[in-house]
């Protein structure tokens, strides 16, 4: 397992502003000529560490202005269950994040919609999938901050 030093992070938090950057920049920014950047990057990717680029879109200005966290309760907790639930949420790509939760509450799903019509819709899709004790939603009325950037 690599083990991140200063310039890696350095590399890892410039790159999750900016994956669009060139080589040029990137070592500029961090302080490497373009090949040692390049290797790197290289490797931080061969670790794991970098997992993917990704262009960050603005989901209004797509028509998926609606953000709904959905509470999910269960009584079962079958390993067939389990593959069903994961496979179902999976497969849906309103679904953008599903976490396992300790407490009173089992899972928790963020999802973007258009709307409470585009929400039902996911819920009897999601309903129709996979048995569920109990669904509950709240829904976002502001965003006041949104990122995927790890504090490096």
């Amino acid at each position: 397992m690599h083990e991140p030093d200063t310039i890696d992070r350095k590399i890892l938090s410039a790159l999750q502003r900016d994956a669009a950057q060139s080589l040029d920049e990137l070592g500029a920014h961090v302080g490497l000529s373009r090949n040692a950047c390049w290797r790197r990057v290289r490797m931080l990717e061969e670790a794991g560490v970098i997992t993917g680029r990704i262009a960050t879109v603005d989901a209004s200005k797509l028509g998926l202005s609606l953000t709904v966290f959905m509470l999910v309760r269960t009584n079962i907790h079958s390993a067939d269950w389990l593959e069903k639930f994961s496979s179902a949420t999976k497969a849906m790509p309103e679904i953008q994040g599903v976490y396992r939760m300790s407490g009173d509450l089992d899972y928790l799903i963020r999802a973007r919609v258009a709307d409470m019509a585009g929400y039902d819709t996911l819920y009897q899709r999601l309903i129709a999938r996979v048995p569920l004790s109990d669904v509950s939603a709240s829904f976002v009325m502001e965003e006041i901050k949104e990122t995927a950037q790890l504090p490096l």
